[in-house]
């Protein structure tokens, strides 16, 4: 399936390191420069706005999904193409999988982690066959991805399912992995044995 849309998981705050910035906006304006669609969770504070104004700028559609509760408290941008409000965080992400062909994270905390395991394991579970990936902005998911390798290793993920996720470190190396993502046809279960 070509990619027409992407969805971007990141973070509420800029974060430490002025990296993480630069590479918001890159990731901004790479899927507006490639005539992608930005779908992503309608704030107009830290990555998220910053990767939503760089989509903006570069001429690219940007489509946000905001809760009634954030909206309400003055953190939705009112810049963009579409900001959808929805009644909460479980219709939020369920909008955003539904309009977008992918999903990218930038570095981000807590929501971000969440939002991006859920749609993976919609994906092993075999409800989507969207590609995944994170950019990985000076080595901010190398600790994660030794621990999902450590998952393999222990018996819990089967090493296909591994591989939905891509890392690169610039926008245009995952967008490219992306294209040509086919997802794994393998059974979630590692085995049926009863405990």
């Amino acid at each position: 399936m070509p990619v027409r849309s992407v969805c971007v998981f990141c973070g509420a705050s800029t974060g430490a390191n002025p990296a993480y910035r630069d590479a918001a906006i890159a990731l901004g304006q790479a899927i507006a420069q490639r005539g992608l669609k930005l779908v992503y969770g309608g704030g107009a504070v830290g990555l998220m706005g910053i990767v939503a104004n760089a989509a903006m700028a570069a001429g690219g559609e940007v489509v946000g999904i905001i809760p009634q509760s954030l909206l309400d408290a003055e953190v939705g941008h009112k810049g963009l193409t579409r900001l959808e409000v929805v009644d909460g965080m479980h219709a939020r992400k369920a909008r955003m999988a539904e309009l977008s062909d992918a999903f990218i994270a930038l570095p981000g905390g807590l929501g971000t982690l969440e939002e991006l395991f859920e749609v993976w394991t919609w994906g092993q579970l075999g409800y989507h066959a969207k590609p995944l990936g994170l950019l990985d902005v000076n080595g901010f998911y190398e600790k994660l991805g030794g621990f999902l390798d450590h998952v393999v290793e222990e018996g819990f993920v089967r090493p296909q399912h591994r591989a939905m996720l891509q890392l690169a470190q610039q926008p245009d190396e995952l967008l490219d992995a992306m294209d040509s993502f086919v997802a794994p046809v393998v059974p979630k279960w590692v085995d049926k044995t009863p405990d």
